[in-house]
C-alpha cells in the first residue's frame, strides 16, 4: 500500500483557504492509496478562547468525501468540531453546553463513508481539556488488507493505550506538534514503531500560530524503527511511503516479540 504524508501551514482560523490549498497539493500529488493530512488541518490548534472551529455540516468532512471520491483513496486527518449538545456527556456540560468541541480524526473511504475517532488524550499544558471532549474508543480501521491504529498528536506519549495488540499493522498519527518539543516526537515515532513492530505514518504540520512554531517532522517509519521518508524541515512537504505486509509476517515471524507483551487493563 502507497501512503502519502502531507506537511503543510495551516492558515489560522480559516478553513476555506485551507481547503483550496489543499486542492492544490493534491491535484501535484503522485497517486497513492492513502492520503494523510496533519491534525484540526481546516483551522489550526483550535484551543485558544473564540478560536474558530467547525460547525455542522462540516465543511472539512465534505471535502474529504468528496476528495476521496476524486482520488479513488482514502482521506485521513482529524478537524476541531463544535458538538451538537447530544454528543456532550453530562460531566462535560458548561454553562454554554454548543461550546463544547472534539478533535475528531476522520478515516474516509472513497465511497463516502467514514470512521471516527476522538482525540483520548487532549494535552492540558496547552487548554485543548478546557474546550475539547475526550474520546473514550480505540479505534482501528481497515483499509486495502492495511489495518491502522488511529491517534491524534499527544496520543503518541502514551504507549499503552497504542499498545499493539495485534490488531493493527501501521500507527496512523496526525498532529500539530510544536518545535519546542520535537526532540520528544521524533525520538517517540520510532519508539512506538520498534515497540509494537508497525508502521508508523506519522503528518505533522509547518508554520505558526498565536501560541507556537511547527518545524515539521512529517516521517514514514519501518517496523525496525528505520526513516523510510522524513518532508524537508521548515517547509511544506509531500513524502510517501510503502507499506509491505510481506515483510511485516517476515519481521513478526522471526521475532515475535509481542508474544511476550505484557498484558494491559485500560481503565477509561
Amino acid at each position: 500500500m502507497k501512503v502519502c504524508l502531507i506537511q503543510m501551514d495551516i492558515a489560522w482560523g480559516d478553513p476555506e483557504a485551507n481547503l483550496r490549498h489543499l486542492d492544490e497539493v493534491l491535484a501535484a500529488t503522485g497517486k497513492s492509496d492513502l492520503y494523510v493530512l496533519p491534525e484540526m488541518f481546516t483551522t489550526g490548534f483550535a484551543t485558544l478562547p473564540g478560536a474558530r472551529v467547525e460547525k455542522e455540516p462540516c465543511a472539512g468532512l465534505a471535502w474529504m468525501r468528496r476528495k476521496a471520491a476524486e482520488l479513488d483513496a482514502a482521506i485521513a486527518g482529524s478537524i476541531a468540531l463544535e458538538l451538537p449538545a447530544n454528543e456532550i456527556r453530562p460531566s462535560e456540560r458548561q454553562t454554554t453546553d454548543r461550546d463544547k468541541c472534539a478533535n475528531r480524526f476522520f478515516f474516509v473511504y472513497p465511497d463516502g463513508s467514514y470512521v471516527q475517532y476522538d482525540k483520548r488524550h487532549l494535552f492540558g499544558y496547552g487548554g485543548e481539556g478546557d474546550r475539547f471532549q475526550a474520546g473514550t474508543q480505540r479505534v482501528t480501521v481497515s483499509w486495502r488488507g492495511v489495518r491502522f491504529l488511529l491517534a491524534v498528536c499527544y496520543d503518541l506519549r502514551f504507549p499503552v493505550w497504542l499498545r499493539n495488540r495485534d490488531d493493527y499493522d501501521a500507527l496512523l498519527i496526525v498532529a500539530n506538534w510544536p518545535d519546542a518539543r520535537r526532540f520528544a516526537w521524533d525520538t517517540m515515532l520510532r519508539s512506538r514503531a520498534i515497540e509494537d513492530t508497525c508502521y508508523v505514518a506519522a503528518a505533522n504540520r509547518v508554520g505558526e500560530d498565536p501560541a507556537c512554531d511547527y518545524s515539521g517532522g512529517t516521517a514514514f517509519i519501518g517496523p525496525y524503527g528505520e526513516t523510510i521518508a522524513q518532508a524537508p524541515e521548515r517547509q511544506e512537504g509531500v513524502i510517501y511511503g510503502e507499506i509491505d505486509l510481506e515483510h511485516l509476517a517476515d519481521y513478526h515471524s522471526k521475532f515475535p516479540v509481542l508474544e511476550d507483551a505484557d498484558d494491559f487493563v485500560i481503565n477509561l
